[in-house]
């Protein structure tokens, strides 16, 4: 009842998408797979997952900011991500404000568990 879509972008963990059904809707599947994503990055010592979103639906850049994530100002992107809002902006999503957020992931150099662990 819910997907992610990942990849890696400039050496981060990149939500391509998340998709809940409506009738899974409203029970924190979303930020469920969004934690799991960050467990995924950990594992691959991925130090951030980003994304783009539109800035004004309610259910993208205002719900990826109550789950931790920041905008990136347009002068930071990496070439990927720079490349991912030049291939957005002509397929004309930017007709509507849109952005590129991150969130940390966390990685414990000295847990020993993780690939940032064994390095």
């Amino acid at each position: 009842m819910a997907y992610c879509v990942v990849d890696i972008v400039d050496g981060n963990a990149h939500i391509e998408q998340v998709s809940v059904h409506p009738d899974a809707a409203r029970r924190g599947r979303g930020a469920q797979l969004i934690d799991h994503i960050e467990e995924w990055a950990r594992d691959r010592g991925l130090p951030e997952i980003t994304l783009t979103t539109f800035v004004d639906v309610p259910w993208n850049a205002p719900y990826y900011t109550r789950l931790g994530f920041g905008i990136v100002v347009d002068s930071d992107l990496g070439p990927g991500l720079r490349a991912l809002r030049e291939h957005e902006a002509a397929q004309g999503l930017d007709r509507w404000p849109r952005v590129a957020m991150t969130r940390h992931v966390p990685i414990d150099p000295i847990d020993g568990d993780g690939p940032a662990g064994r390095r």
